[in-house]
């Protein structure tokens, strides 16, 4: 397979690989497992995260990402290799261009790491572009344009706010709070309010099921199992969904100070435009239940969730990746 083109979008909790004309083609999740005695991988992906919580002392499972950022180098860079090498197969001709998506708030230092390790891994040239332009562009939002569009992409690891026009960011922030975060905050309460400990996956399994932004009229209910912290043995309970809303709202208050932190430091026509045409909502945590009603209440200014949240970064990597003059003044860096 002759592949010259490919976008990763390089997520805290997932990573996606997109290819021009084909769309995403891989989505798995950015765990790896290692072999503490000799320092080996044994598993990245799916096979690892079926590892999270259950792995022995001899195996240490990871995230290699970090709030949006690589936090362990050398995982990042085989992790990198292992999802090009999915891809493109053993036998490729040529080394890839290769755009990877990065947090909007990303420090020069940790730019050049993600650049060095996409390089490493096998790229021929490596693109970093800003994950809320990616964003903007997946969601089909005219970013070239001279008028004001709004993207809040929330992720695994950070929320990422953002004003574009003409092609480049006006005004952004950028919040070490997303999926993973609400995840923790969801632990914390059960821990406190119902003494008992539940691992990351069941958190995230409440989150999906029962989570939502606002209290709920109609209650749900789910049964959840996990260890009595009093006594030390299993034990089930049943959690309701407002208990969820209130165990998340401090987190979700955090992404909506920073919405409003985006907009006072936007010029008065583009706030017009984004007034006029809404701020559109992208990324994992778009999926929780009315949180577009939450932003849209606290800021007064209509929020829509974009087509597909998920794959918004990395069909912004495709389609930045085909036309890449068209883009230019988005990318952040090339080597």
């Amino acid at each position: 397979m002759l592949a010259k083109k490919i976008g990763i979008d390089l997520g805290t909790a997932n990573t996606l690989v997109y290819l021009p004309k084909k769309g995403v083609v891989v989505n798995e999740p950015t765990v790896v497992a290692i072999s503490i005695e000799d320092n080996r991988i044994m598993a990245i992906g799916n096979q690892a995260k079926e590892m999270l919580g259950r792995a022995p002392e001899t195996i240490t499972v990871s995230r290699p990402m970090k709030d949006g950022v690589i936090a362990d180098y050398r995982i990042t860079e085989a992790m990198l290799r292992y999802f090009i090498g999915k891809v493109l197969g053993r036998w490729r001709v040529f080394r890839p261009d290769v755009m990877v998506s990065v947090p909007a708030g990303i420090t020069s230092t940790e730019r050049r790491a993600v650049v060095e390790a996409t390089i490493k891994a096998g790229a021929k040239n490596a693109y970093v572009v800003k994950e809320p332009v990616l964003a903007a562009i997946g969601a089909g939002l005219p970013i070239n344009d001279p008028v004001g569009q709004m993207i809040i992409d929330i992720g695994g690891g950070t929320s990422e706010m953002a004003v574009i026009s003409l092609g480049g960011i006006v005004s952004c922030a950028s919040v070490r709070v997303g999926g993973d975060k609400l995840d923790q905050a969801i632990s914390e309460y059960i821990r406190k309010r119902h003494n008992l400990a539940i691992g990351d996956r069941t958190a995230e399994k409440i989150k999906i099921k029962i989570g939502s932004a606002l209290p709920q009229e109609k209650e749900v209910v789910l049964s959840i199992q996990g260890r009595d912290l009093v006594g030390g043995l299993p034990k089930t309970i049943d959690i309701k969904g407002n208990e969820i809303t209130e165990a998340i709202s401090d987190q979700l208050g955090e992404i909506i100070k920073s919405v409003k932190s985006v907009l006072q430091g936007t010029p008065p026509e583009l706030v017009a435009d984004i007034m006029d045409h809404g701020m559109v909502l992208s990324g994992g945590g778009a999926l929780l239940k009315n949180l577009d009603t939450l932003i849209s209440e606290a800021v007064g200014v209509t929020c829509r969730i974009a087509k597909e949240p998920l794959l918004c970064v990395a069909k912004g990597t495709g389609t930045a990746l085909d036309h890449l003059e068209v883009y230019k003044r988005s990318i952040m860096s090339k080597k």
